[in-house]
C-alpha cells in the first residue's frame, strides 16, 4: 500500500500491473523501414518491443530477453526466418509463438515454415489491422 489517496493508489496499481504484464514482441526484419512501421504500430498498441535487423542479432536476443511473440521475417542476412523457427523449436525448446512476414509467398517456404513449427505466415503488403488481430490472438494464449 502505498500513501497515495485510495483513487491514486488504485492507478498507481493500474500501472505497475500494467508494466509488469506488458507483452514482450520480437521484431526481427532486415527491411530498414518496415522495421520502423512494425516498432511504431506495436508499442502504439501498447506492446514492449524488441527490434533485430538481421537473424544473427534476433537469435541473441530470443535467448538473452525471452520475448513472449516473434515477428520475423525469412530473408535475412546472416540466419533465415527458417532457421530461426528451427533454433527456437529445436534448440530452445520453447513454444513462444512465432508469426512468419515475407514477401515470399512460395507454397514450398510457407509449408517449410509451417513444418518447423511457425504458428501463422503473413504475406507482405500486409493490412496493419491484420496483423494487429493475429499478435493478439496467439498472445492470449
Amino acid at each position: 500500500m502505498t500513501n497515495l489517496s485510495p483513487t491514486l493508489d488504485i492507478v498507481y496499481r493500474v500501472s505497475l500491473h500494467s508494466i509488469w504484464f506488458m507483452k514482450k514482441i520480437l521484431v526481427i526484419e532486415d527491411e530498414r523501414m518496415m522495421l520502423k512501421i512494425l516498432e511504431f504500430r506495436l508499442k502504439k498498441e501498447g506492446y514492449e518491443v524488441l527490434i533485430a535487423a538481421d537473424g544473427k542479432t534476433g537469435l541473441s536476443m530470443i535467448a538473452s530477453e525471452l520475448p513472449d511473440l516473434i515477428l520475423t521475417d525469412i530473408m535475412m542476412p546472416y540466419v533465415s526466418g527458417l532457421e530461426i523457427i528451427n533454433h527456437v523449436r529445436n534448440v530452445l525448446q520453447k513454444n513462444t509463438p512465432i508469426i512468419i512476414l515475407s514477401a515470399v509467398g512460395l507454397e514450398k517456404t510457407v509449408v517449410e515454415a509451417f513444418s518447423l513449427g511457425a504458428d501463422d505466415f503473413i504475406s507482405k503488403p500486409f493490412s496493419p489491422e491484420e496483423l494487429s488481430i493475429r499478435v493478439r490472438k496467439y498472445l492470449r494464449r
